[in-house]
């Protein structure tokens, strides 16, 4: 039997619905899609995030040496590509997509990807959801005054126009009015309790807490109720690095004192008559203090509103925490695990990575650039690692980054991977609009069942029976594989031979072509499937279940 043998395998509507000719050509040649506007390899830009990338590289190369540690060896292009896709939009590649990627010259291959990546409607999407729950988490918070899609929508728009970070962050922190009109403000109202008689203002604790972690990389909520008798939080005065106390948190909270909750939304009360009272724990009765930031405190612009002085003193370019929080986050989001861990825990006096040190300065100097940080990331050699060595890894090999990390994909990564691995070509703003509604709404019902980390999003988990089970035997990749409206029938019915349709199922689920031992051993179960159409859809089950699918490597 052969692969074009299709009339007693049931394909005949597939093609007649499908483009025919398209995927033929997908299947058959190479599919070559409109370059990005942003790729400029020999621009003067690029030059300079080559330079920074190699800088980096060149830190990571110093400390491995000096560490006398063996470093992974190069990842193949498909890999990379394959990482960055899950990083970047939360799915992987399509066939169409990896083989115009294998058409860029070799040097300038990661550089046309990455523009590509950020010119999709997809990636700006994404990164809003996983920067929003940083922000704001992932509940819906108060019914009433809380919008977290408004949020999100406004957070991809501001990522799609490219607004510096430092930009973005102040009008998050000063900004004022109604939920809906002002989407930033929630912000706040997402740290609204009303059921604690605080209706008319958000909690300054929660806020406080939230500003710290996410803004700072601080974890100073921990001094919310006692002093820090261990030493696990360093704040700084004039007198130098100290242990952090419950001052230090209240008086941070105390720049919220003065935010209230209005008929025209978010507004502040004069300076003068605002003020943040706290029962602190070696106290008879409740005291008011006076706003203060954890360490430089000379950067505070006194003759401001109070949300204003904070939005100015995080987002102050000699604020070195603030670029270096979201450093950490970047790259925690681009390889699932950050170079400092916890994510939002960075120690104020250091050490830090020289590489971090020097992507930190990168950003600072170009204006706060997120797309110019993420570039600078994706070309460095470190990101660019194998997640697997010849010889040992040890912890030190992954806390020293001389190895890519190995970790599970999120929920949402695993079914935009699932449906993405059924189409030949990208399922992106430009298909059909059936096609995104059924993608959408298959997606966050997968979600449902499989479980979504929330914010505690870079803590490794193992996989459940219940999640292998969805993926076993689940509606989603049983309906994706089984139709016939999609890919496994265009494969069975249009591949020219059986050694172009198995390779056409690897790059659509792993990203890669077979190995030669793969090939010859699903020839060999090809040749006995009676029916074609099964043999593929037993293959794409096959690796869509492997542990080389669910992984990010």
């Amino acid at each position: 039997m052969t692969l074009n043998s299709i009339a007693k395998n049931g394909v005949f509507m597939a093609i007649l619905a499908g483009s025919t000719g398209l995927l033929f050509y997908l299947l058959t040649a190479q599919a070559e899609l409109p370059t990005p506007r942003t790729f400029h390899p020999e621009s003067d830009a690029q030059r300079g995030i080559r330079a920074t990338a190699d800088a980096v590289s060149s830190a990571f190369e110093n400390t491995w040496k000096q560490q006398k540690i063996e470093v992974a060896a190069h990842a193949s292009d498909f890999t990379v590509a394959r990482r960055l896709s899950l990083a970047l939009t939360g799915t992987i590649p399509s066939v169409q997509e990896l083989k115009t990627f294998e058409q860029q010259p070799a040097e300038q291959r990661i550089h046309f990807w990455v523009s590509r990546l950020l010119e999709d409607s997809r990636c700006n999407e994404y990164l809003a959801e996983r920067l929003a729950r940083s922000l704001v988490g992932v509940e819906q918070g108060p019914f009433v005054v809380y919008r977290r899609r408004r949020f999100v929508n406004w957070l991809t728009q501001e990522l799609e126009a490219n607004r510096p970070y430092d930009e973005l962050v102040r009008q998050l922190l000063s900004d004022d009015g109604v939920w809906t009109d002002s989407p930033a403000v929630n912000f706040y109202t997402r740290n609204i309790v009303p059921d604690q008689g605080s209706e008319d203002k958000p909690d300054p604790i929660l806020l406080a807490g939230r500003t710290s972690r996410a803004f700072i990389g601080m974890r100073i909520d921990c001094l919310q109720c006692h002093d820090d008798f261990l030493g696990n939080i360093v704040v700084s005065d004039p007198d130098g690095s100290r242990n952090g106390e419950q001052t230090d948190f209240h008086q941070l909270a105390a720049f919220f004192g003065g935010t209230r909750n209005t008929f025209f939304g978010i507004k502040d009360i004069p300076n003068e008559e605002a003020s943040w009272k706290y029962q602190l724990l070696d106290e008879s009765e409740a005291s008011e203090l006076e706003p203060r930031v954890p360490y430089a405190q000379e950067l505070i612009q006194d003759d401001l509103p109070l949300r204003d002085q904070l939005a100015s003193w995080v987002t102050h370019p000699e604020n070195r925490p603030f670029a270096r929080a979201i450093v950490n986050r970047v790259w925690a989001i681009m390889s699932s695990r950050p170079m400092i861990e916890p994510v939002d825990h960075i120690p104020l006096d250091g050490p830090f990575l020289e590489p971090m040190e020097i992507l930190v300065d990168d950003f600072i100097e170009n204006g706060f650039d997120l797309k110019r940080l993420i570039r600078v990331i994706a070309e460095s050699n470190a990101y660019q690692l194998e997640s697997w060595a010849d010889h040992e890894i040890t912890g030190q090999h992954e806390k020293s980054l001389a190895v890519f990390p190995m970790s599970r994909l999120r929920g949402d990564q695993v079914a935009g991977a699932i449906f993405q691995s059924t189409s030949l070509r990208p399922v992106d703003k430009y298909s059909h609009i059936i096609r995104r509604m059924q993608r959408f709404g298959d997606v966050t019902q997968f979600v449902t069942r499989y479980g979504d980390p929330g914010e505690n999003e870079f803590e490794a988990t193992g996989e459940t029976v219940t999640q292998k089970l969805l993926m076993f035997n689940g509606e989603m990749l049983n309906n994706r594989i089984g139709d016939n409206s999609y890919s496994t029938a265009h494969i069975a019915g249009l591949s020219p031979n059986t050694e172009t349709a198995i390779e056409t199922i690897f790059l659509a689920t792993l990203s890669r072509r077979p190995t030669d031992e793969e090939s010859e051993f699903f020839l060999r179960r090809f040749e006995e499937e009676e029916v074609i159409n099964d043999a593929v859809k037993d293959l794409y089950w096959t690796l869509l279940n492997s542990l080389e699918f669910s992984w990010n490597h």
